[in-house]
């Protein structure tokens, strides 16, 4: 059934393609994207843009995730600490992504750190709400239940917290991968020469519309990749706690 909604779009896509409402380069057809997807694949080119844009992407949201699990459970965990730390955190949030480019290139450089930095940030903070708020709202009884048998400090978040939490922190590691995909278009905005956001912004200098609408629709694939791989993950996980 999940395969009825891209097909009816590939079908309007072309329909619109030909309809002569729009020019070809405004709208090329699927088989114009097909051909410059088979283009690109003869030229050696595709396989490095994709290799390295995932790279980026899993690199930050390694970081970002892990920074998230790990300020989120402290100030879940910690009343002082969500007291010190939650107002600025949320207040960091509102941030756009592409207001980071500019400071990063000014702290980092043009290497590859500051794309992965600015994925990690996109990746961080769904992230860390999730588990967050997922501590926060914890059932108290529980955890006096652990408690009352012998559990505390480590053993009682290993043991009840954790598990407790688990259904959020790993639909927050979804939206979090989720969000690195998005914020990688603006981290390849830096300097780049190379990757899928390099792509877009190539294409469109050059009016290569086909090439353009090959690069969203492997963004949109490689997204739903790394999401049904994680959900996968996630499937197993819960079942094992629950």
């Amino acid at each position: 059934m999940g395969l009825v909604v891209p097909v009816l779009f590939v079908l309007v896509w072309h329909l619109l393609a030909t309809s002569g409402e729009f020019s070809p380069s405004q709208l090329p057809t699927p088989g114009a994207v097909l051909a410059a997807f088979v283009e690109l694949l003869g030229r050696g080119e595709l396989w490095r843009h994709i290799g390295i844009s995932t790279q980026r992407v899993l690199l930050g949201f390694a970081v970002g995730a892990g920074a998230g699990l790990v300020l989120g459970g402290l100030v879940g965990l910690a009343r002082p600490a969500r007291s010190l730390l939650a107002p600025s955190i949320q207040a960091v949030r509102a941030v756009p992504s592409l207001a980071w480019v500019p400071l990063l290139l000014l702290w980092l450089g043009i290497g590859e750190t500051p794309k992965i930095v600015l994925v990690a940030i996109g990746a961080f903070f769904p992230v860390y709400t999730t588990v967050s708020a997922a501590l926060d709202h914890v059932d108290r009884q529980l955890v006096e239940v652990g408690r009352a048998y012998g559990r505390s400090g480590l053993r009682l978040f290993l043991s009840v917290q954790l598990p407790a939490i688990a259904p959020g922190t790993l639909a927050g590691m979804r939206l979090g991968l989720a969000q690195g995909w998005l914020f990688l278009v603006a981290a390849e905005l830096i300097a780049s020469s190379i990757g899928l956001g390099f792509l877009l912004i190539d294409s469109q200098n050059t009016g290569r519309t086909d090439i353009l609408l090959l690069a969203i629709v492997l963004l949109a694939l490689l997204g739903k990749l790394t999401d049904s791989l994680l959900g996968l993950a996630e499937r197993r996980l819960l079942r094992r706690w629950s």
